[in-house]
C-alpha cells in the first residue's frame, strides 16, 4: 500500500512540474526563434545585396543562406571558375551576362528580399561542387523558398546558352518575378556602321569616275558566297541564342568546341563549319575550272585533283561532325 502512495506521489510531482513548464515558457518559443533566425539571415542577405548585386559565397555561406531553412527567399547560384589558372573563357563570358541581369533586378523598382543573385567559384567552394556532384562549369541552379531544387530548377545553357535575357525568362518561369533587361549602352555597332557607310562613300568618290566595279560578277558572287557561309554556319542562332564560344570540363580541363546534342552548338563550331563549307565550295569552283577551262591538260588535271581531294576530305570531315551530333545517323565517308 505504502509503495502504491509512493508512487501516485511521484506521478503528481511529475505532472506540477510538466504544468509549471507549459505556463513559464512563453508560448510559440520555437516558431519566434526560427522567425528570429529568418529574419537574420534576409538582413544579412540585403546587406551583401546593397555593396554588389552579386553575392560571393564560400561553402560555409552556401550552406547557411541558401541550403539550410528556414528560407521565404529564392536564390540564384552561379557556379562557376573564374580564376585565371582556370582558363574558363565561357565563364568569364557568363558572368558577364550574369552581373548585367543581377544589376537590372538590383536597381529595378520591383527589387525585393524574394530573390538574391549568388555565385560560387570552384576555388572557393570546391566542397559545394563535390557536394551536389557537379562537374562542369558555369552552372546556373535555382534554389527556391520552400523546397529543394528539381530538375528544371538547372538552366540548360548547353541548349539555351547564356544571354541576360534567357536567363530572365527561366526565372520568371521558375519564381514569376519579372526582371527586364537594362544593358550599359554599347556603341561598337553604331561606329563600326559609321566606319563602313565612310568607307563605301569614299570608296565610291574617288572612283567616281570609274564605277564599272560595281558591275563586277565576281566581287557580288563573293559577297553572296560570305553571307550564304554566315548563315549556313548559324551564325544567327549565335547572335539569338548567345551560346558559350566552348566548353571547358574544371575537372580535367578538357575543351569542347563541337556541341553534342543536335538542338545547341558553340561558337567555335559555326567557326568550324563555316571554315569547312568555303573549302568545300573552294573545291566544287576548282573542278568547275579544270571542266571548263580550255589551258593546259596537265595543269587542268591537278587542278581537278586539288579540287577533288578539298571537296572529298572537307565533305567527309563535315559529315563526321553530324554524325556526332546526331546520334545513329548512319552514313559516313573516309572519316568515322
Amino acid at each position: 500500500m505504502a509503495s502504491i502512495w509512493a508512487k501516485s506521489i511521484v506521478n503528481l510531482q511529475v505532472l506540477a512540474v510538466f504544468f509549471c513548464l507549459m505556463v513559464c515558457l512563453p508560448p510559440g518559443g520555437g516558431q519566434k526563434k526560427k522567425e528570429n533566425l529568418l529574419s537574420e539571415k534576409v538582413d544579412q542577405m540585403m546587406e551583401w545585396s546593397s555593396r554588389r548585386s552579386v553575392i560571393r559565397m564560400n561553402g560555409d555561406k552556401f550552406r547557411r543562406f541558401v541550403k539550410a531553412p528556414p528560407r521565404n527567399y529564392s536564390v540564384i547560384v552561379m557556379f562557376t571558375a573564374l580564376q585565371p589558372q582556370r582558363q574558363c573563357s565561357v565563364c568569364r563570358q557568363a558572368n558577364e551576362e550574369y552581373q548585367v541581369l543581377a544589376n537590372s533586378w538590383r536597381y529595378s523598382s520591383a527589387f525585393s528580399n524574394k530573390l538574391f543573385f549568388t555565385v560560387v567559384d570552384y576555388d572557393e567552394g570546391a566542397d559545394v561542387f563535390q557536394q551536389l556532384n557537379m562537374n562542369s562549369a558555369p552552372t546556373f541552379m535555382h534554389f527556391p523558398a520552400k523546397g529543394k531544387p528539381k530538375r528544371a530548377d538547372t538552366f540548360d545553357l548547353q541548349r539555351i546558352g547564356f544571354a541576360s535575357e534567357q536567363l530572365a525568362k527561366w526565372i520568371a518561369d521558375r519564381t514569376d518575378v519579372q526582371i527586364r533587361v537594362f544593358r550599359p549602352p554599347n556603341y561598337s555597332g553604331t561606329i563600326a556602321l559609321a566606319l563602313l557607310v565612310s568607307l563605301v562613300g569614299g570608296l565610291l568618290y574617288l572612283r567616281r569616275n570609274n564605277l564599272e566595279f560595281i558591275y563586277n560578277k565576281t566581287g557580288w558572287a563573293m559577297a553572296a558566297l560570305c553571307v550564304v557561309f554566315a548563315m549556313t554556319s548559324g551564325q544567327m542562332w549565335n547572335h539569338i541564342r548567345g551560346p558559350p564560344y566552348a566548353h571547358k570540363n574544371p575537372q580535367n580541363g578538357q575543351v569542347s568546341y563541337i556541341h553534342g546534342s543536335s538542338q545547341a552548338q558553340f561558337v567555335a563550331e559555326s567557326h568550324i563549319i563555316l571554315l569547312l563549307n568555303a573549302a568545300i565550295t573552294m573545291g566544287m569552283v576548282l573542278l568547275n575550272e579544270a571542266a571548263t577551262s580550255k589551258g593546259d591538260v596537265g595543269k587542268r588535271r591537278i587542278i581537278c585533283l586539288v579540287g577533288l581531294g578539298l571537296v572529298v576530305f572537307f565533305f567527309s570531315f563535315l559529315l563526321s561532325i553530324f554524325r556526332s551530333k546526331y546520334h545513329g545517323y548512319p552514313y559516313s565517308f573516309l572519316i568515322k
